[in-house]
């Protein structure tokens, strides 16, 4: 019995903003993030969903809220769908990391897969955890839909475990847009597959997070 769910990164949020590391610092969201919410929730209005979960931050509550503007169902706030915590680096500008953590970041731009967050999560801990969290969620609603609202970093995780089944990969995910969405279903035989990832079509141009961003070079590092 095949499980569908749909990934969803939150909508743009002080920090994607502000160019600063997010990771479980419980940011809200911009003026452009509240703007993207209505495309978000338009998308969704026609695809039948029977159950909404999201990582309990105020960006993806809000979120959620969108998805499920024209369904009203339960919203279950799953605490394994948070981002990583970046430990030393939350708060920290964009721009400072690489001379205030060289080690860490050369990790994270050349090897992802080996980051770990001085004082936080490994780049390992959340592969697993959101690997657990998905199969668990896909497991409470087999052969049903169901929306996942969670982040930058813990959903490249997964969709890489759904891509590639190789954590090495994550380089080749790429980075989502703020409300992009992806598709995948898991059948108990057969496992994950990957339906498309990081679809971003609702958002007119104005309202793109990646492509109006005023740091181009930090695009491809965002949270």
């Amino acid at each position: 019995m095949v499980t569908r769910i749909y990934l969803v990164r939150h909508a743009e949020a002080e920090g994607n903003a502000a160019e600063f590391f997010q990771g479980n610092i419980d940011t809200s969201l911009t003026d452009k993030g509240l703007s993207q919410l209505d495309p978000l929730a338009e998308r969704f209005a026609g695809i039948p969903l029977d159950a909404l979960y999201f990582s309990p931050y105020r960006r993806t509550q809000l979120t959620a809220e969108a998805v499920n503007r024209f369904h009203d169902l339960p919203m279950i706030p799953e605490y394994e769908l948070r981002e990583i915590n970046g430990g030393e680096w939350e708060g920290r500008a964009w721009a400072d990391l690489p001379a205030a953590f060289p080690e860490s970041y050369r990790q994270w731009t050349q090897h992802m897969a080996e980051f770990e967050a001085p004082s936080g999560d490994t780049m390992r801990e959340v592969w697993t955890r959101m690997i657990e969290a998905l199969t668990r969620i896909a497991g409470e609603n087999s052969g049903k839909t169901a929306a996942v609202v969670s982040h930058g970093c813990a959903l490249r995780s997964f969709l890489c475990y759904a891509e590639f089944g190789d954590i090495e990969r994550l380089g080749d995910v790429g980075w989502a847009d703020n409300t992009a969405v992806s598709l995948v279903e898991y059948d108990s035989e057969t496992g994950w597959r990957l339906i498309f990832k990081n679809d971003s079509s609702h958002l007119p141009p104005a309202l793109s997070t990646l492509r109006t961003s005023r740091w181009n070079r930090y695009d491809t590092e965002k949270e």
